[in-house]
C-alpha cells in the first residue's frame, strides 16, 4: 500500500492546486447560497433565472402564474388589461444573445422576455453574466413561430431570432411594440433591476 503522504506530494506536483482560490470560491458559494436561500424564501421557489424572472414579471405585469412551475408551454396568464386571459411564457436571459427557447404549442399566446445586456453569442471565457434586467420584449408566439418557420429556423431550445424581431418586440426601455403599453410605474419598477439606476 502506497504511503498516503507521499501520494499527496506526487499529486500536488502533477496537479498544482490553487488551495487559496478554491477556498475563496467555496466561501463565495456559501455567501451566494445564503443569498439564494433568502430570495427563495420570498419568491416561494428555488432561486433560478427562470423562477425569479417569472416572479418579477408576475408582479410588474400582472400575470397570474400557474400553480405548478412545470406547466407545459406557458407560465401563466395576464390578469388584466388588453391581454387579460392570454397565456404567457416568461423568460429571463442574463444576456440578450439573439436566442429564444421556442415552443410549437398552440396554447401559448405570448413570450415576455426579460434580458440583461445585449451580447453576441460567443464563448464565455473571461465573461460575466450579471443579474440585471436591461430590456423587456413581448413576442406574439404564433407570429414569431410563423416567421421562424418561413426562415427555416430550427424550432426549440435556442432558436435564432433576428435583431429586427427583437427591436420590433421591445417594450422596455423603448416602447417599440404597442401590444402591451408599459406604464410609468412599471418602468420605475423595472429600473430597480437595471445594472445602473
Amino acid at each position: 500500500m502506497a504511503d498516503a503522504g507521499h501520494g499527496s506530494t506526487v499529486w500536488s506536483r502533477l496537479f498544482p492546486v490553487q488551495d487559496e482560490q478554491l477556498r475563496d470560491v467555496a466561501d463565495l458559494l456559501r455567501e451566494r447560497n445564503a443569498i439564494d436561500a433568502k430570495i427563495a424564501a420570498v419568491i416561494g421557489r428555488p432561486m433560478t433565472a427562470g423562477h425569479l424572472g417569472e416572479w418579477i414579471a408576475a408582479r410588474i405585469f400582472g400575470i397570474a402564474l400557474e400553480r405548478l412551475a412545470v406547466a407545459p408551454a406557458f407560465d401563466g396568464r395576464f390578469s388584466s388589461g388588453a391581454l387579460q386571459g392570454r397565456t404567457v411564457n416568461v423568460k429571463w436571459y442574463l444576456k440578450r444573445e439573439g436566442l429564444l427557447d421556442v415552443t410549437e404549442s398552440a396554447r401559448l399566446d405570448y413570450y415576455l422576455v426579460l434580458t440583461g445586456l445585449a451580447a453576441h453569442a460567443t464563448h464565455s471565457r473571461g465573461g460575466v453574466r450579471p443579474w440585471s434586467l436591461e430590456a423587456v420584449y413581448l413576442f406574439d408566439a404564433r407570429q414569431l413561430l410563423g416567421e421562424l418557420r418561413a426562415r427555416g429556423v430550427k424550432i426549440g431550445v435556442a432558436s435564432s431570432v433576428q435583431a429586427a424581431q427583437w427591436d420590433a418586440a421591445e417594450i422596455f426601455p423603448r416602447q417599440r411594440s404597442r401590444t402591451l403599453i408599459v406604464q410609468p410605474e412599471q418602468v420605475g419598477l423595472l429600473r430597480y433591476f437595471a445594472s445602473q439606476r
